[in-house]
């Protein structure tokens, strides 16, 4: 087996001639920070009527080390919000059949003011129409979304700060 050079892109695994994605790596490295940083594991609620994005960023943050719980819709979240208790981010889908992201977020902080929403669209133009400002625990974010993109944008909400070069490869 060839040496592997810092130029041919990705290192590889030992013993194994698969390269790992850097990304993947940066995830590691950032579930460590967090875990050192952060008095209780950091929950996550992830509501998208669209199955493969809801994996998608479930699976992001569970490896970037936050306690995850999945949704396909508003009123499963809400049932889903109720058995998980305190809940730090709402990652929630604009658009869904039923509830909309905005109503599912107003129903959430009825309970708890301090939830962070960060919706997640394809739409950002619809996003605006009905909600024509965001408040300052609000973000979102364009679908589809880096995992760079996604665990900074989680970062920010909570912490108010981000230093991608210290944690994340961009």
């Amino acid at each position: 087996m060839a040496a592997h050079k810092a130029s041919e892109g990705a290192p590889e695994k030992q013993g194994s001639k698969a390269p790992v994605d850097p990304e993947v790596v940066s995830l590691r490295v950032y579930a460590k920070h967090l875990k050192q940083a952060a008095s209780r594991p950091l929950s996550v609620l992830i509501v998208d009527d669209e199955q493969t994005i809801l994996m998608f960023v479930e699976r992001v943050l569970r490896e970037a080390g936050y306690k995850t719980a999945v949704a396909l819709d508003g009123p499963t979240a809400l049932e889903a919000a109720a058995k998980m208790g305190a809940i730090d981010v709402l990652v929630t889908d604009v658009m869904m059949p039923g509830m909309t992201g905005d109503e599912l977020a107003r129903r959430l902080r009825q309970a708890d003011p301090r939830i962070k929403v960060l919706y997640l669209t394809g739409y950002s133009d619809r996003l605006f129409k009905e909600k024509t400002m965001l408040w300052e625990a609000e973000a979102f974010l364009d679908k589809p979304c880096t995992i760079t993109g996604l665990v900074q944008a989680i970062s920010l909400l909570l912490f108010g700060r981000f230093d991608p070069s210290s944690v994340l490869v961009p």
